[in-house]
């Protein structure tokens, strides 16, 4: 039976991934900071699930937690970064743009440093993080999001090229989803949205398959060509 930790597993992207690993056999350890919904979590998936309260934002607390949560699971199979904050903030108000960068940059980066200290010290493991097609351009209307998540893909792209060094069997993988039906998608005139659970759905069969990256759901990557290739003026 595999173990599997999901940072950021309170809702969303992450809650649907936890329903879908416990439907596989996995045992869970569930981190995120309401832990009304982790208990909840628990109540529905059953007792292959732990939890523990963590906020990313405080940095050096939730590389305490990972640790406790590795030591309590005895060998980690997957961990899952899904924490992660949006705002649509065109007026550069300050408050919003700092919370994206304490959330998606250094909360994002304690947690993953963290993941992969612990599993260079075990020998193997893989390391998944919920980062977006976001992070292919930048963004007029949400500059520190599509910024933070530009450093998440540039980050896990680092960690790919360490542990392939390492000749370890650690797996780096980097999701980078469209629209999903979650707290994150905000603006007018979304399209191609799709539910956590087909979000879900994706993630886990790349996982199983042990790729480095992966568009979700797949269609977005005729976007994620676009983005790449076109002109500041067309954007």
């Amino acid at each position: 039976m595999k173990n599997a930790i999901i940072v950021g597993a309170s809702s969303g992207i992450g809650a649907a991934l936890a329903s879908v690993l416990v439907a596989d056999g996995y045992n869970l350890f569930l981190i995120a900071r309401r832990i009304d919904r982790l208990r909840q979590l628990q109540n529905e998936l059953g007792d292959r699930v732990q939890y523990q309260q963590g906020d990313v934002t405080h940095c050096v607390q939730i590389m305490d937690t990972l640790r406790e949560a590795f030591c309590k699971m005895g060998h980690v199979d997957l961990v899952v970064q899904c924490a992660g904050i949006g705002e649509i903030n065109a007026n550069l108000n300050w408050h919003p743009e700092l919370t994206t960068i304490e959330v998606n940059v250094l909360g994002f980066t304690a947690v993953v440093n963290a993941a992969i200290q612990a599993f260079l010290r075990q020998g193997s493991g893989h390391l998944v993080n919920i980062s977006s097609i976001a992070s292919l351009r930048g963004s007029a209307e949400a500059p520190a999001y599509n910024a933070s998540k530009s450093f998440q893909s540039n980050y896990m792209e680092g960690l790919l090229l360490k542990v392939r060094k390492s000749r370890l069997p650690i797996v780096i993988t980097d999701i980078q989803p469209g629209f999903v039906n979650t707290a994150m998608a905000k603006g007018d005139g979304l399209f191609w949205i799709a539910s956590p659970q087909k979000a879900a759905a994706q993630i886990y069969r790349t996982i199983q398959k042990r790729r480095s990256h992966a568009y979700v759901t797949r269609r977005w990557r005729f976007v994620a060509w676009f983005l790449k290739y076109a002109p500041n003026w067309l954007l």
